[in-house]
């Protein structure tokens, strides 16, 4: 029997679809007017590319519902034990559906990416492959899993960006890099929240590797570079005085972070403060332009 169509958006988990491809636009925003008030002779208000915004949108939130669907088709197994109600371990779809329409989702996003430009397809293309990766090898990798979701998150921005071309993507970058150290710092404590549960299913995660206080230390350091970094968009003006107001919140919210998981050696409140800090964080990327 043929999947539905709630079902395959439910193996897309198009809720965090919509959510990639508003922070892709947002990008795409912050650009721009970075781009305006560095050169006003170039662009205008009146030449913010709607169109293209559009696109954006759409390849973000087509790639990032192939990559849940691939994830879903290789973590059947683990699924099946753990979220029996999913798309496939409850039988509402099959492998095969879910990998032909994960591989549609890639094609249709890649594609509709390089009508925007090269830059975007070219980063369109990647982030495909290495959802793929990560789902069949990374996932399963100490470090190098937690590295690659930080990449993607925050690529987000960087992918918005390019419609503008490679000063889109350098007016940006410093967003991106702030992005993916919050990101990356969560995913560390998100398995050391679950390493009980990890060890059970056999996986390599890195709390399991080094250990839980170990992989604490470096999710600690890594948490503490964002907020040292935090105020760089304020200071290189790529963003403005609001921006360094709100990431105090932000800022506050990764310490509260900090404090709970090396003080209160609590993984799970961490992993809960560190997504409320970053829901600050983006709240400051927008108020910041």
């Amino acid at each position: 029997m043929s999947a539905g169509i709630r079902t395959y958006l439910e193996l897309m988990r198009y809720e965090n679809c919509l959510m990639a491809g508003f922070a892709a636009v947002i990008g795409t925003l912050i650009a721009f007017n970075i781009l305006i008030s560095e050169a006003p002779g170039s662009y205008s208000p009146e030449d913010f590319p709607f169109f293209y915004s559009c696109l954006v949108f759409l390849v973000v939130f087509l790639v990032s519902g192939a990559g849940n669907t691939i994830n879903d088709y290789f973590d059947v197994r683990i699924d099946s034990i753990n979220r029996p109600e999913r798309p496939i371990p409850s039988g509402r779809a099959t492998l095969k559906e879910a990998l032909y329409f994960s591989y549609t989702l890639f094609a249709l996003g890649t594609l509709l990416a390089f009508w925007i430009n090269l830059i975007c397809g070219f980063i369109a293309l990647f982030n495909s492959l290495l959802l793929i990766f990560y789902a069949k090898t990374l996932k399963g990798t100490p470090l190098l899993g937690n590295l690659s979701i930080g990449y993607l998150t925050g690529s987000t921005f960087l992918f918005g960006a390019s419609v503008f071309g490679f000063e889109g993507l350098d007016v940006l970058f410093v967003l991106f890099l702030l992005a993916a150290l919050g990101i990356t710092a969560r995913e560390i404590v998100k398995d050391i929240e679950d390493i009980e549960g990890d060890k059970i299913e056999g996986a390599d995660t890195l709390p399991i590797r080094v250990g839980a206080k170990k992989a604490g230390y470096l999710a600690v350091f890594i948490g503490l570079l964002a907020v040292l970094l935090s105020p760089l968009p304020y200071f290189m003006q790529i963003l403005g005085v609001r921006y360094l107001y709100l990431v105090l919140l932000a800022d506050m919210g990764f310490l509260a972070a900090i404090y709970q998981l090396l003080i209160r050696n609590n993984p799970t409140k961490s992993s809960r403060m560190f997504k409320i800090a970053m829901f600050f964080a983006l709240i400051a990327f927008i108020a910041g332009v």
